[in-house]
């Protein structure tokens, strides 16, 4: 996604109805998105990203009067975007008026009619684009991306930019034989280089097998063109990354007491890093033992979340755990991503924690391997266990899990999480002849491999995990040996495993594609009265936002919609610019939730963010914080008392008090936001902003 800065603001009339905007508000940033993702632009060689253009794309007046719906629409909606059901990119969403100008896309009076039909702004975009259209909300919010490397590539280069050439490259071919397949490894080999130079030949560029910056966009703008992303037809970009590993594999069995096994640490661990976040849940042991206390913790949590309180793991029990811990992991980061800091004996905290979980269901495969305690703690009996998990598989054994031991770590936890190891084979070991016939958990191990392959190679057809070696995978199987350029006989022999896991093992490498629980709109109003999960996912997203704003009420967590949540939910509309109903329709549910959401992508990972910066520290600040980021604060506001001489100093001793709220208030009136006191993220800027002012207009005699 981009900053929010392109957003179109004519066309539209205030008297038009609320889902007819929204659904061209969605068109427009979803094309603008289209034309930045595909670098439509730079491809063809221009310095700009978009045209400010109503004749190609988008245009956009700084400073224009707009209507009042329009911002309010605008703001709530700014990091959404259209795409096909399957696919990651923005979609093309063409676009015109409909009147003066037809087009194949949405036609913009013809939103009106619609609307006025009755139809949701989604339902309005489906019968335009097709009925596998989905509007998505993103945080992940951040400059225009240039994809060039910045230097070029060559025979020799590896990594990902050479990765994604390849990729291209391979897609390229299906229209253009002539180029021939490439093994998609992040090598830039001779191969390749005779590749590139057929490739620049045929688009008359110098022909030296060079991948500059004009090779680099010209590859890119036929990979654009031959998948049509650029277009309503687009082929579109798939989905990649791995297996969840918190899927419900029992059939009608159960977890309860008298239980034991992997699973049941599984769920131990769950348990064990929720009641870190939720007193009310007790701290279990990780020992893969059912008793009596795992079984308290489970009814604890199932009375926590509304569940059947009976403090038994079935399928729903088990899946709302792993939801919870993965929405956890959300809030702190990437979940299972490498912390970017080695850790070692003397370490502590979550991301130690999920080190010793992986070694300890990691012995449930490999025997030999040390068993831990789980508590967060890297001690000498932690550096003993990663020193023997390294030592068994090939890696230095230093006791210290950096990059690679973390990744291996994880591949082999993940695999047995999905159940694709048995006890005599590590990850990728060549486990014998495979054939259409084949049952048993290597054929299980091939299909996961092919499974991800299929995420981004679309020649390869997604096979089902099931450990049977069918036609299916026979089929898979062939068109990965086509693919790789081996031998077509639909059997596994070495060279085949071997190639496959190799290129699967660079795929995932860049670990699972995750994303924070959420639940839709459950199409009425929530009122007083009304008893739902709905309304406890609801009175989370207030809770969080209450943490943040001082104005917004925290209702108690509840799965009841009482006249305190009614009292809650219409200060967060006062906050939102929305009428103080206190009812939680639509409108209220989309704007609650997207502003909950955004404050929950910037929560800060104590493991992972040990010092903050000059750049805002992803949490609000106000009367009572104390620290460095505060200190700074109190040093901007000192700043501003030169510029602004009837504002006092105030006392530079890192606590905030109330001086520092009345003088952030100060700071606030003159950024016209919110007077409150608070230091969220455009309070900080606002400080940061006018200090620099502050300065700017100082001499070197004060």
């Amino acid at each position: 996604m981009i900053k929010r800065q392109l957003w179109p603001v004519g066309l539209f009339c205030s008297p038009w109805p609320e889902q007819a905007l929204r659904a061209n508000i969605h068109c427009q940033i979803s094309l603008a998105l289209n034309r930045i993702y595909t670098e439509w632009y730079p491809s063809k060689g221009y310095s700009f990203n978009i045209t400010n253009s109503t004749s190609y794309d988008q245009y956009y007046v700084h400073g224009r009067t707009v209507f009042d719906v329009m911002v309010r629409l605008t703001d709530d909606i700014f990091n959404t975007y259209i795409r096909k059901t399957g696919t990651v990119n923005p979609y093309y969403a063409e676009y015109c008026d409909g009147k003066s100008v037809t087009c194949p896309g949405l036609k913009q009076w013809g939103t009106v009619t619609l609307a006025n039909q009755g139809r949701s702004a989604l339902s309005i975009l489906k019968y335009y684009y097709g009925s596998n259209i989905e509007i998505i909300r993103t945080n992940n919010i951040q400059s225009i991306p240039q994809s060039y490397p910045g230097s070029p590539l060559r025979q020799g280069s590896t990594g990902a930019a050479v990765f994604t050439l390849q990729r291209q490259l391979n897609r390229i071919t299906k229209d253009y034989p002539f180029l021939g397949l490439l093994t998609v490894d992040g090598i830039f080999g001779r191969k390749m280089t005779e590749t590139v130079k057929k490739f620049q030949k045929q688009f008359n560029l110098t022909a030296d097998g060079v991948v500059g910056r004009s090779t680099w966009y010209k590859i890119s703008y036929i990979y654009v063109s031959v998948k049509d992303l650029a277009e309503l037809t687009s082929e579109g970009e798939t989905f990649s990354g791995t297996l969840p590993d918190g899927s419900w594999n029992f059939g009608s069995s159960v977890l309860k007491q008298g239980s034991t096994g992997s699973e049941v640490e599984q769920v131990q661990f769950w348990l064990s890093t929720l009641a870190q976040y939720e007193s009310r849940i007790p701290s279990v042991t990780v020992d893969g033992v059912y008793g009596s206390g795992t079984a308290a913790a489970v009814r604890a949590f199932q009375r926590r979340y509304g569940l059947t309180v009976d403090g038994i793991v079935g399928r729903t029990t088990w899946t709302e755990l792993y939801d919870q811990f993965r929405s956890i992991q959300s809030d702190n980061g990437t979940p299972n991503a490498y912390p970017g800091t080695a850790l070692r004996q003397g370490s502590s905290g979550q991301n130690v924690r999920l080190v010793q979980f992986w070694l300890k269901i990691a012995r449930t495969v490999y025997s030999s391997l040390n068993n831990v305690t789980v508590d967060g703690i890297f001690g000498s009996s932690t550096a003993a266990a990663v020193r023997r998990f390294q030592t068994y598989f090939g890696l230095t054994s230093d006791g210290v899990v950096g990059r690679t031991t973390w990744n291996k770590l994880y591949e082999v936890y993940n695999d047995i999480a999905n159940r694709l190891l048995s006890p005599s084979l590590r990850p990728g070991e060549y486990p014998g002849v495979l054939r259409n016939g084949s049952t048993g958990t290597a054929v299980r191990e091939l299909q996961f491999y092919l499974y991800l392959m299929s995420a981004y190679q679309s020649s390869i057809p997604s096979v089902s995990i099931d450990g049977r070696f069918g036609a299916a995978t026979e089929a898979a199987v062939r068109a990965y040996q086509r693919f790789a350029g081996l031998t077509v006989d639909g059997i596994v022999g070495r060279k085949t495993w071997d190639s496959l896991y190799g290129k699967a093992s660079a795929l995932r490498s860049s670990g699972p594609v995750v994303t924070l629980k959420r639940l839709p709109y459950p199409g009425t109003p929530l009122t007083v009265g009304t008893d739902s999960s709905a309304v406890l996912y609801y009175t989370l997203l207030l809770q969080r936002i209450a943490y943040y704003y001082d104005s917004v009420a925290s209702p108690a967590l509840s799965s009841q919609y009482t006249q305190e949540t009614a009292n809650a939910t219409a200060s967060a509309q006062e906050l939102l610019g929305l009428p103080a109903t206190g009812v939680a329709d639509a409108e209220t549910w989309t704007a609650v939730e997207a502003l909950s959401l955004q404050l929950a992508a910037f929560t800060p990972n104590p493991d992972r963010h040990p010092g903050q910066g000059p750049d805002y520290p992803d949490r609000a600040m106000k009367e009572g914080s104390v620290g460095a980021d505060v200190r700074l604060i109190e040093g901007w506001l000192n700043d501003r008392s030169q510029l602004y001489c009837e504002e006092d100093y105030v006392a530079d001793n890192a606590a905030f008090g109330p001086e520092d709220t009345a003088a952030v208030k100060d700071t606030q009136r003159r950024a016209s936001l919110e007077p409150n006191g608070v230091v969220d993220r455009p309070t900080w800027a606002a400080l940061r902003a006018q200090s620099h002012t502050a300065c700017d207009s100082c001499t070197e005699e004060g």
